[in-house]
């Protein structure tokens, strides 16, 4: 009995994606450290569902802190996910050139994902009211929208997981719960005679 636990604990050690996957998780997250002269601003995780609305909260700071746009702008393109970033950092090209809101803005206006931080931003350079309010507002409408995601995709989960379920459990069902009430009855009635 214990020959067979060591050969089984011996197999899961073997299969179990443990140290290695840990190991290069890590190797992964560690970059090297930049030479002098170089930047050491790490880009947005690829699959991050909230780094649209961190980078709305980072352009939020920076408009707190007293940026103007276009270098808020510059500083939050570079670790903003696409299309965000694109129009973060044609923006603040623009608008650090001297170009009109309206126009710095086109390439977000163009973009369905960016279209509200454009509309937003021209009404803002029009009126002069604050911008990081807006985009902390921004921020949480897109949190919002991924919890909906995640939420109907679990609620779909739940719909297919309850076919392949009930497949399975119907005929234990009827196997262990039907079938011996139906023979029991049927035996008691044929073995009577009441028929």
């Amino acid at each position: 009995m214990i020959a067979v636990s060591v050969v089984l604990l011996g197999a899961a050690l073997l299969v179990a994606p443990g140290a290695t996957a840990a190991t290069g998780r890590l190797r992964a997250a560690v970059r090297p450290t930049a030479e002098p002269g170089e930047s050491t601003v790490v880009g947005p995780a690829v699959d991050d569902p909230m780094a649209g609305a961190a980078g709305y909260d980072l352009l939020a700071a920076c408009l707190r802190s007293g940026l103007p746009m276009a270098v808020a702008a510059a500083a939050v393109a570079p670790t903003s996910p696409e299309p965000l970033a694109g129009a973060l950092r044609s923006a603040s090209n623009l608008l650090a050139l001297g170009a009109e809101p309206e126009i710095a803005w086109a390439k977000a206006a163009a973009e369905p994902e960016t279209e509200t931080l454009a509309r937003t931003a021209r009404r803002s350079a029009r009126s002069g009211a604050s911008l990081a309010v807006a985009m902390s507002e921004l921020a949480t409408e897109c949190r919002t929208a991924v919890e909906d995601r995640g939420a109907a995709a679990a609620e779909r989960a739940g719909v297919l997981i309850s076919g392949p379920l009930g497949l399975c459990f119907l005929p234990a069902f009827l196997c262990l719960g039907i079938v011996p009430v139906v023979v029991g009855l049927a035996t008691r009635v044929l073995g009577q005679g009441l028929l």
